[in-house]
């Protein structure tokens, strides 16, 4: 069993999988370095939905995606998610298709692919070297080839569009809301909100955009999140107050920990995932999405 409670993922000393809990997270598509060998995790059916991999353009190159949308005719409303760090492993194509069948044309871009796979990978310090290359000026490149790519497609009303990630995309979304007017709503599942993986200076941590916003965010984070302390929260709960952005919130799920949304992982914690996953559609609803 993997013990997985911390933001940026596990740590070598909580891999201790037996070689038939490897290989079900192989043959199933799920992060190595984040299986549980008792998870049970949730599949979605594409019955209804075109599903499948894309090359956007990015500034320097094309970039694959994972795409997931309804297959009936007629523009529907867009989400570009943002993974954690394990990149486009099974849990993030599920969650793809999930928001599909709740009728978003969904593009999920492979950040990490200039700097490899790692969800393939069960060496937790080369998969954060992976994460650290993707420096935020790459990042926000990615995001706006995204929107680029949903605007170019006729089945995408790419005037209701919104973002939300889990772990290092929860403070993806954070940064991208600040940065692209386009998004009308933002849900991050927590990201960090202080120090980051990428050695960059240049790069900017929610709480310092927080100020910037320009659209609604709702936060979800874990009472129990050992690397997301709860001062951060209340920092972030008070610079959003003093920005004036009354539109965004912070919800904290008591006794969850990191990762609660995950349910290939040990965090995974049902009553939170369900709540947290209403109230993100409530609000991209609620905001024109």
């Amino acid at each position: 069993m993997v013990t997985l409670t911390r933001p940026d993922g596990t740590r070598p000393e909580d891999l201790n999988l037996s070689r038939r809990g490897l290989t079900l997270a192989i043959t199933g598509g799920y992060a190595l370095a984040a299986w549980s060998a008792q998870a049970a995790p949730i599949r979605t059916d594409d019955a209804g939905l075109w599903t499948g991999m894309v090359g956007i353009k990015a500034p320097d190159r094309e970039i694959p995606a994972f795409v997931a949308r309804p297959s009936k005719a007629g523009k529907h409303p867009c989400v570009v998610l943002v993974s954690e760090i394990f990149g486009l492993h099974e849990y993030i194509r599920d969650t793809a298709r999930r928001l599909a069948k709740a009728g978003y044309v969904v593009v999920a871009p492979d950040f990490f692919v200039r700097a490899g796979d790692p969800s393939t990978m069960t060496d937790f310090p080369a998969i954060l070297k992976i994460v650290a290359t993707a420096t935020d000026a790459q990042v926000a490149g990615d995001v706006g080839a995204a929107l680029a790519w949903l605007k170019a497609q006729p089945f995408a009303d790419a005037k209701r569009v919104a973002i939300t990630g889990y772990c290092w995309g929860g403070a993806v979304t954070w940064e991208a809301v600040a940065r692209f007017p386009e998004f009308k709503a933002g849900v991050a599942w927590y990201g960090r909100l202080t120090s980051g993986m990428a050695a960059d200076p240049d790069n900017k941590n929610p709480l310092d955009l927080a100020g910037e916003l320009k659209a609604p965010v709702l936060g979800l984070y874990a009472e129990k999140d050992s690397g997301i302390p709860l001062t951060d929260v209340e920092k972030m709960k008070a610079a959003l107050k003093a920005a004036g952005k009354t539109d965004s919130d912070i919800v904290v799920y008591p006794d969850a920990q990191h990762g609660f949304h995950a349910d290939y992982r040990p965090s995974y914690k049902q009553d939170a995932a369900e709540d947290g996953w209403a109230r993100m559609l409530a609000f991209f609803k609620r905001h024109g999405v």
